[in-house]
């Protein structure tokens, strides 16, 4: 079996270009901001350690063992999504099967031990290749977000390859205001911040408003702007971090037509072409990045000079990396 095979959107895009586009677009140095570890680990490697897991609980008939069984077989036969909200509880099992140093070092390849066992693998690859963002859920009390911002600060002074913080996880759970002042002692340390912001359209205005008060340096989505919200992420020049499969299986866009990438390019700005979760999705940034030149309405159908300014964008809007 393949590590990861795509499918879907992204692989009638692939299919559709001549092999010249493909190697084109594979060779086009791009940059992936936005790819969730636990959205991201091979189905083999989910399957070995759900194998593992169930032989040690086999004499349980617990929740979570059950969720496991349940949430592997689901992603084993291929997701089918009809809304956004039914991506979030493909999660339970993945969570269970990686909530060790052990089990998440072989996924990867106490929190701090977490992070740090998701390091040694980042840092076996060179400074441009991989950086690590720290994510808080909206699920997390502020005492929780608060040990993780902590968590990151005191990595990245050690030298470590912390880069920056994300806001994530359920769009309907948590207070995003609860996270306002780990958000501001994340940037006064020099971490980067990214948040996942209007991603269904019934999210709250004071929300949105509240997340863009943090003066991010990129937004997750960033589906469901108001005008005004717009506005204001422009002339802030904050990066967006589109997830075209995404949004497309998610349904919280109908097609690439209406799809709120054409704002960004229409108005130059600033935008990363981004996987989301490649085990749930089946995509891959070469398969994204194909969605950008497929003719319609398979694709956008951007020129070379056009897709290469997009990849441009991204590759500029990476957190440095300041210790090494």
């Amino acid at each position: 079996m393949s590590q990861h095979s795509i499918a879907g959107f992204a692989a009638a895009a692939l299919s559709s270009l001549t092999p010249g586009q493909v190697d084109f677009l594979r060779t086009l140095p791009k940059a992936e901001l936005h790819a969730h570890l636990n959205g991201s680990i091979p189905l083999p490697v989910l399957q070995d350690l759900s194998r593992e897991y169930l032989q040690e609980h086999s004499s349980q008939n617990d929740a979570r063992a059950e969720a496991v069984r349940a949430g592997i077989e689901r992603l084993s036969q291929g997701v089918v999504l009809t809304e956004i909200h039914e991506f979030f509880g493909l999660f339970p099992a993945i969570y269970t099967l990686t909530s060790t140093p052990q089990s998440l070092a072989k996924a990867a390849r106490g929190r701090l031990q977490y992070i740090e066992a998701v390091l040694d693998e980042v840092e076996k690859f060179s400074v441009e290749q991989a950086a690590l963002i720290v994510s808080l859920d909206r699920r997390m009390t502020p005492a929780v977000a608060s040990e993780c911002v902590g968590c990151a600060i005191k990595l990245r002074d050690a030298g470590r390859r912390v880069v920056g913080v994300d806001l994530c996880g359920d769009v309907q759970a948590g207070n995003v205001a609860d996270f306002e002042a780990h958000f501001r002692k994340a940037k006064a340390a020099g971490l980067g911040v990214t948040l996942h912001i209007a991603e269904i359209p019934e999210t709250p205005a004071d929300e949105i408003q509240q997340l863009l008060s943090y003066e991010p340096d990129r937004l997750g989505h960033a589906t469901f702007l108001d005008e005004t919200s717009k506005e204001l992420v422009r002339n802030s020049s904050s990066c967006i971090e589109i997830c075209l499969s995404s949004n497309l299986l998610c349904k919280t866009v109908d097609n690439l037509d209406v799809h709120h990438i054409r704002y960004y390019l229409r108005h130059d700005h600033p935008i990363a072409i981004c996987t989301d979760d490649i085990l749930p999705f089946r995509n891959s940034l070469l398969g994204e990045y194909a969605l950008l030149m497929a003719a319609p309405p398979l694709g956008l159908g951007l020129s070379e000079k056009e897709i290469e300014k997009v990849a441009r964008m991204g590759m500029g809007c990476r957190f440095p990396v300041k210790y090494q």
